[in-house]
């Protein structure tokens, strides 16, 4: 008899993070935007951390930026992550300033050099929740 690989681990959304999901699910990559400063942040907080101000709105963002770091996975820690083996987790620096953690899509570990230009990418995996992940720009 098979047993049943439980259901992989999902974002915990709430109040604060909303926004976000409610934008990638729209195929828009945002970060939160503080009014009464202008400091952007990731992840999303209930008030700025540079001036405390709770004005926060998640503002869209280009989705471009830079692969500063990654690391390929051949162990599924989660035996719901099994089937994806191996897969890459990566670190973005976006030109707006706040850093992701992701996954690297669509390349192999030997082309990727960091410093690489990436862009976001959605991945819907139902129409609750859909992910950004990044790929290496040509």
């Amino acid at each position: 008899m098979q047993t049943a690989i439980a259901a992989k681990p999902r974002p915990k959304i709430d109040n604060v993070s909303r926004g976000f999901w409610d934008n990638a699910r729209a195929g828009k990559l945002s970060i939160q935007a503080c009014r009464a400063c202008g400091h952007s942040h990731f992840p999303g907080s209930p008030v700025c951390p540079k001036c405390l101000s709770e004005d926060q709105v998640w503002a869209e963002v280009s989705g471009k930026g830079k692969l500063l770091s990654w690391v390929r996975f051949h162990r599924a820690y989660w035996d719901s992550f099994r089937d994806d083996l191996p897969y890459i987790v990566c670190l973005v620096g976006l030109d707006e300033g706040p850093l992701l953690v992701s996954n690297l899509v669509g390349v192999e570990p030997e082309q990727i050099t960091i410093g690489a230009a990436v862009e976001v990418v959605f991945e819907k995996v139902d129409d609750e929740l859909t992910l950004p992940k990044f790929r290496i720009c040509d």
